[in-house]
């Protein structure tokens, strides 16, 4: 009975590579879509200085979609999407290190928290250039600007008139080479790695330990998918709340021009006190909880669809 409760957990050499990776990028391309104005109301409010614009979560999105429309909500989408490229580096590296610390260890805690660490030291590689002008973007068209950076006026008309133009893309690359060389498309790059490594190291464990937990106090019978979904936005919650201090600093060092994570955690903590390290908490753990349930789902779906053929009949769901 008790082998019947466990979480089967599909490993690396058990997929059909080809499968997995096309069918990733659609996973992958439809969980960001779904999110993404979570993540950039939360980006909105933790550059905010106290509560200059944005009074929460709910009030930044309605300020947004009165003052900017629905697309407001998605600035900075277009560029954002290149992030594709790291969500596949990110899933090939856990599943790639999962594999190689399983020769040292058995032990899931451990496998888990060195392949999420590794996978996120990789991507992030990849990401942070991509986020430093799609956050620049994000800040863009609402009342004060947050930016150092700002469209020309035939980009902003563009922009208030709600066009999808990818010269705005173009104009905030141009700025950001000219004020700060190629250094700049890294700025915050430290930020982020303090930010995402211990996140994605923390939820692969607590989203394998909220599974078992779950597994043992639901009856026999309940679809183990179903138990997956719930403990991926725990486990998310977990982390978001554990490293978002970090993730407001990031935030600024990247949209701000700042040059010291330190420097900046201090201005923050005698600006707005401890409570400033929270800002955008609420938003990142309302994108995380749909993000968590559609990667748990689409993940270990997309694993069970890409099982090798000979290995479909002997796995049992």
């Amino acid at each position: 009975m008790q082998q019947k409760r466990n979480i089967q957990i599909i490993e690396w050499e058990d997929l059909d590579k080809r499968k997995f990776y096309s069918l990733g990028v659609f996973m992958t391309m439809t969980t960001r879509a779904t999110v993404y104005p979570f993540t950039l109301i939360r980006t909105r409010l933790q550059v905010q200085k106290g509560k200059s614009l944005y009074n929460g979560t709910f009030d930044a999105f309605c300020k947004i979609v009165k003052g900017e429309g629905v697309r407001g909500l998605y600035r900075g989408f277009m560029v954002n999407t290149f992030t594709l490229i790291s969500g596949q580096a990110y899933i090939t590296t856990y599943e790639l290190v999962r594999k190689y610390v399983s020769c040292y260890s058995s032990n899931n805690t451990v496998k888990s928290l060195v392949a999420g660490g590794a996978a996120s030291l990789v991507a992030q590689s990849i990401t942070v250039p991509i986020d430093v002008v799609s956050q620049q973007l994000m800040v863009q068209g609402q009342g004060c600007q947050l930016t150092r950076f700002k469209l020309k006026p035939k980009m902003a008309m563009a922009t208030s008139k709600h066009r999808v133009s990818f010269g705005q893309t173009r104009d905030i690359v141009v700025q950001i080479f000219h004020t700060d060389g190629f250094r700049g498309f890294y700025r915050g790059y430290v930020a982020s790695l303090l930010t995402y490594i211990p996140n994605s190291a923390v939820w692969w464990p607590f989203y394998h330990f909220y599974g078992e937990q779950l597994s043992r106090l639901a009856p026999a019978d309940c679809p183990h998918l179903l138990l997956q979904a719930v403990a991926g936005p725990m486990a998310a919650a977990t982390a978001s709340t554990l490293t978002n201090p970090m993730d407001v600093v990031r935030a600024r060092v990247q949209v701000e021009g700042r040059s010291s994570v330190l420097e900046t955690f201090k201005q923050l903590l005698a600006e707005e006190g401890v409570w400033g390290l929270t800002k955008g908490l609420s938003a990142r753990i309302i994108s995380s909880t749909p993000t968590s349930v559609m990667i748990v789902i689409g993940y270990e779906t997309l694993k069970r669809l890409s099982l090798r053929p000979e290995l479909v009949e002997s796995r049992h769901w």
